[in-house]
């Protein structure tokens, strides 16, 4: 497991890609240790903000000593730090996370994104295929503004589909509408995926029932990112096959999908784990 480091990281670009920002930072002590799948949190420079801000690794530079974040705005947070600017410095704590894991050699596999969870896919595509793999990318989101690595993957490979709920870019429809033919098209023995909880849910129900295995970048709500609040858990079945709540931020984002419990996320089952403890707490 990597460790993470803490560091001043001086901001070297922030360009404007569609609905989202991607900034590059200077990070040497971090950058060697990312792998894909791995975050990051940025702390705001407003010192009334407190909660540091969690954000995908698009891809990192070991030589450069260089990472790469994606930003969506979705609050005075992430706004504030999509407006920095070059020379600009942030405190910065990577790499953060379980990232996905990669094959000892070549396999088969399918990449499957919503929005801006094309981000960490990029890098592990083409991860996979250095490793002799072949891989294949849907990437979808509601309008084409809203899509994210589109042009990165085809540079990865031909076997790239485009979905759009509003028909603006490639297929018209949801990003799980074409993922059964993708994956017998391809012959994928593996399923990646990055996105909202119920795109996974649909992911892992359709890759499974295929027999290919499914590994899901949880797109959870983190507000420490190092484990300590326990706001961002989640139903797993464990591999003693009992279902424990686990941390997002510290045992994920990348959960096998089989052992998530998709649809008891935002409850406490009563076979869960201290789950009597709980309920006497509420």
């Amino acid at each position: 497991m990597a460790h993470p480091v803490q560091i001043r990281a001086e901001v070297l670009s922030r360009t404007a890609e569609g609905s989202y920002h991607r900034l590059v930072l200077r990070a040497p002590q971090a950058a060697p240790r990312v792998r894909p799948g791995h975050f990051a949190t940025l702390a705001c420079a407003d010192s009334g903000r407190l909660l540091r801000r969690a954000l995908a690794i698009h891809r990192a530079d070991p030589e450069a000593g260089t990472i790469e974040l994606v930003i969506a705005e979705r609050g005075e947070g992430t706004r504030e730090l999509a407006r920095t600017r070059v020379g600009d410095r942030l405190d910065l704590i990577a790499p953060l996370g379980t990232p996905f894991p990669l094959p000892d050699g070549p396999v088969s596999a399918l990449l499957v994104a919503d929005g801006y969870g094309g981000a960490p896919l990029v890098a592990l595509g083409e991860e996979i295929r250095r490793r002799g793999g072949q891989v294949g990318f849907i990437l979808g989101a509601a309008s084409a503004d809203r899509l994210y690595g589109v042009e990165q993957a085809r540079a990865i490979t031909q076997d790239v589909l485009v979905v759009t709920e509003d028909g603006s870019a490639g297929l018209a429809g949801r990003v799980t509408d074409p993922l059964a033919q993708a994956i017998k098209a391809i012959d994928a023995t593996v399923v990646h995926a990055c996105g909202p909880m119920p795109v996974l849910r649909a992911v892992t129900t359709i890759a499974l029932g295929l027999g290919a295995r499914c590994h899901t970048a949880v797109e959870e709500a983190m507000a420490c990112g190092v484990g300590i609040c326990m706001t961002c858990v989640l139903p797993v079945v464990g591999a003693d096959g009992v279902s424990r709540f686990v941390r997002s931020c510290t045992d994920g984002p990348v959960f096998d999908g089989a052992r998530v419990r998709w649809g008891d996320i935002g409850t406490v089952p009563p076979d869960l784990e201290g789950a009597a403890a709980m309920e006497g707490l509420s």
